[in-house]
C-alpha cells in the first residue's frame, strides 16, 4: 500500500474513533475545558468538524492554493449552541462525506500539490497531517474527561511519525542541543520507538547514534505526543515519572521541558 493510501486508511480510522467519542458525550461534557487553552470540549469538536467540512469537495486548482480555512470560524460560530445530538448528526454527515471523497480519490488526486499547515505538499501528505491533528484532538478531550483511549495502531504510529520527522527542528531550535551532542528518545507503551538526533553543524534525525548518546530521554508514547504538542505541563510529567532521562543531566532536563513544537 502506498504512503498516501495508508494515510487515507489512518484518517478514516481517526474519523470513526472521533465520531464514536462525540456520540458518547453529554451536555455537561461539552463544557469541560479541553487540553487546548482556547477551547472547551465543544470547541475542539467544532474545530475538527469545521476543518473537515471546509475540505469537503475542495480540490486545489493551483500548487500554491491554500485550503478554505476561512470557513472554519463561521462554521464554529453557527454551531456554537448545538447539543450533543446535533453534534453527532453533524459528525456523521461531515465524516461520511470526507470518507467517501478520500476513499474514492485517485492516485493523481492524492499526489496533487497543495498548500497545507506544513507548507506545499502532496494532498496525500496533507491527509496524514489531518490524521495527526484529529488523533491529538481526540486525546485533548479524553484526557481531561478521564476517558480511556486506544493509543496503539497504525493511526497512532502515523501521528508519532509527524513528531519523529520534526525532531531535528525540536532538538535544534526548541531544545537547543549544542553541536557535537546527540540525543535518543526511547518511547514505550502503545507506540514503541527509538528516535535519534545528532547535532553536527545542525540537528538532524539519524537512523542510530554511534556509541552512547549524550542524552537519552524516556517517556510513554501518549505523554511524549502531548508534550510535543504543548498539551501538558512538563513539570507534572517529570514529577510523576512519565518522562525521565539519563546521561547529561542539564540537557536531559532541557529536553524534557522543551519538546513543544506545536499547539
Amino acid at each position: 500500500m502506498s504512503a498516501h493510501r495508508q494515510a487515507v486508511d489512518n484518517v478514516v480510522t481517526s474519523f470513526v474513533e472521533f465520531q464514536s467519542l462525540i456520540e458518547s458525550l453529554s451536555a455537561d461534557d461539552l463544557e469541560v475545558q479541553s487540553l487546548c487553552p482556547d477551547w472547551n470540549v465543544r470547541g475542539v469538536i467544532l474545530h475538527v468538524l469545521g476543518i473537515e467540512d471546509c475540505l469537503s469537495g475542495w480540490k486545489p486548482q493551483a500548487d500554491d492554493e491554500m485550503p478554505p480555512f476561512a470557513e472554519v470560524g463561521p462554521f464554529m460560530a453557527e454551531h456554537a449552541g448545538d447539543d450533543p445530538v446535533r453534534l453527532a448528526e453533524l459528525g456523521r454527515d461531515i465524516f461520511g462525506r470526507r470518507r467517501r471523497e478520500l476513499e474514492t480519490a485517485s492516485d493523481d488526486d492524492l499526489a496533487r500539490l497543495c498548500m497545507s499547515p506544513v507548507g506545499q505538499v502532496p494532498y496525500g501528505t496533507f491527509v496524514a497531517v489531518r490524521n495527526f491533528d484529529i488523533w491529538v484532538h481526540h486525546r485533548d478531550i479524553t484526557t481531561p474527561l478521564g476517558r480511556d483511549s486506544d493509543d496503539s495502531g497504525p493511526a497512532a504510529e502515523a501521528a508519532m511519525d509527524q513528531i519523529h520527522s520534526s525532531l531535528g527542528y525540536i532538538v535544534g531550535k526548541k531544545i537547543g542541543l549544542p553541536d557535537g551532542m546527540s540525543i535518543a528518545f526511547q518511547v514505550h507503551g502503545p507506540v514503541e520507538r527509538t528516535m535519534a538526533v545528532s547535532v553536527d553543524g545542525r540537528a538532524k534525525v539519524v537512523p542510530e547514534i554511534a556509541g552512547s548518546p549524550s542524552v537519552e530521554v524516556t517517556a510513554d508514547s501518549l505523554t511524549f505526543v502531548q508534550l510535543a504538542c504543548g498539551r501538558i505541563d512538563p513539570e507534572g510529567a517529570i514529577s510523576t515519572g512519565r518522562i525521565g532521562w539519563t546521561g547529561d543531566d542539564e540537557w536531559g532536563g532541557r529536553a524534557a521541558r522543551n519538546l513543544a513544537f506545536t499547539i
